[in-house]
């Protein structure tokens, strides 16, 4: 049984409402300030919390043990992302920190039984919605930001700007053999833990010998990868053949092993699925190094994979110095004249120009859009004949040599104002970055993508604390000068 918050105040607890206003340019103390801000607002706060509710409670008995209020949830997520926490240091937060408590309204003056979260309850609440639910919260959060915070007025015409950056993954670089090897000790350490479980397996007892051997091969064979001199390719060729040799040997024991394996309960089958699943990996990686490496082919970049554990990673180039490759996914990021992130869409196997037509079919209906500014990569006739027909002012520079009209309309002066303005967007992106989207440690497809909407959900209440903190500071200054 969930509640959206505590409505009943008990004695000695301290009010959401009167959190105080920290005056620091640290980014949790812009989120307390948004947090607070938007607590008070009741429209809003009740638009957050339906969503959450349709997501967390919906068609559950309102019976059982109570579970963590929805507002206390949002608030944790909000502060993972914000400061970019680990979960131990988010129940570090969550337990101590008397400002972050007090707008989760679980503060109780000095002499009062406290309140506290395990660890373990707050990784499983903060773990909840989906990507839906979150770019839902979102919209929430930039209409309260845009209306309350910023002021604009209902007339007013937006002003965005579009680009593309990669959030990493959690993986290593990949190659095929260092792969192989994934596969190879993922499959041993399920056997490991059945073996831990039921005890000795029969055509098992040299287990660690065959954990050593395919580790020390795959190292063997990423040092003669990587280094030089005369005969390499043949000493890479010999260490290959010998490391694939071990690796056949391995997939075929597991392979005549497979069907005596224990299975006594669901669990052990979990286990066994998942050993299938990196055998078909262990086999797939054989063929790749064996084709790569003895044979001389150049394999597709379609059968390659990245990682065996983040399978939807992608080996992206954008074609900067500096890194020169990145492994994830890439966000196609929104943003307006306020700086606050409209729109944040996970680009699969797609160009900045395939994106153009989607983005605004999502955009142009709920939004009045004065100009909208993109870079060359987004370039395309189409693009820019479909935008034209409903935005008086759209920024997308031509690839390549222009004609004489289009020189002469980038040379306008509001083109050129725009474009000039259209920068601005590269400060969004790395104050994404800084609240986590550098680099995402969670793992799974799903959890990615709660990562990545969390992320936004926190930088534009950072952005909303950062104006009001600015408000504050303005009127101290006129009151002060007032005496």
């Amino acid at each position: 049984m969930r509640k959206r918050f505590e409505p009943q105040i008990e004695i000695g607890q301290l009010l959401i409402e009167d959190t105080p206003t920290p005056r620091s340019r640290d980014g949790m103390a812009n989120l307390v300030i948004a947090l607070r801000e938007l607590y008070k607002n009741k429209p809003n706060r009740d638009r957050i919390l339906d969503i959450l509710e349709s997501k967390l409670i919906k068609g559950k008995l309102r019976t059982g043990r109570p579970g963590m209020d929805l507002w206390r949830l949002f608030v944790l997520s909000q502060l993972r992302l914000s400061k970019q926490l680990s979960y131990d240091e988010l129940h570090m937060q969550a337990n101590y920190n008397r400002l972050v408590r007090q707008v989760m309204g679980v503060e109780r003056a000095s002499g009062f039984e406290e309140i506290t979260f395990a660890y373990q309850t707050i990784v499983d609440n903060v773990s909840l919605l989906d990507d839906t639910s979150i770019q839902q919260i979102n919209d929430v959060i930039v209409s309260f930001g845009q209306g309350e915070v910023f002021k604009k007025k209902e007339a007013e015409a937006l002003q965005l700007k579009s680009d593309s950056f990669v959030v990493e993954s959690n993986v290593h670089f990949p190659t095929d053999y260092s792969l192989l090897w994934d596969s190879a000790r993922k499959c041993l350490d399920m056997v490991g833990k059945l073996e831990a479980k039921h005890g000795r397996l029969a055509g098992w007892r040299k287990l660690r010998y065959w954990r050593r051997r395919m580790k020390n091969q795959m190292l063997i064979l990423s040092k003669a990868c990587g280094s030089g001199g005369k005969k390499k390719e043949e000493r890479v060729k010999a260490c290959a053949t010998v490391y694939l040799q071990t690796s056949g040997l391995l997939s075929k024991k597991i392979k005549e092993n497979m069907h005596g394996l224990p299975v006594s309960e669901v669990s052990d089958l979990s286990i066994v699925l998942l050993l299938e699943s990196y055998h078909s990996l262990l086999d797939k990686h054989i063929d790749l190094v064996e084709r790569r490496l003895l044979k001389g082919e150049k394999i597709p970049q379609e059968e390659k994979m990245f990682s065996i554990f983040e399978p939807y990673t992608e080996w992206i180039t954008k074609g900067k110095l500096r890194p020169n490759v990145e492994l994830g996914k890439k966000e196609n990021i929104t943003a307006d004249q306020y700086h606050l992130t409209v729109d944040c869409q996970t680009v699969e196997h797609q160009s900045d120009s395939e994106l153009v037509i989607a983005l605004a079919d999502r955009l142009t209906p709920i939004s009045k859009i004065g100009s909208w500014s993109f870079d060359k990569g987004y370039w395309h006739p189409d693009n820019r004949g479909l935008l034209e027909m409903e935005i008086p002012q759209v920024i997308m520079p031509k690839k390549g040599k222009s004609n004489k009209e289009e020189s002469e309309r980038e040379k306008a002066t509001g083109f050129k104002k725009l474009r000039r303005k259209h920068s601005a967007i590269e400060t969004n992106i790395h104050s994404l970055e800084t609240r986590g989207l550098s680099r995402c440690p969670d793992r799974g497809w799903e959890h990615f993508c709660r990562y990545v909407g969390w992320a936004v959900c926190a930088y534009n209440l950072c952005c909303i604390g950062r104006k009001l903190q600015a408000d504050y500071r303005q009127k101290d200054h006129l009151l002060q000068r007032a005496a």
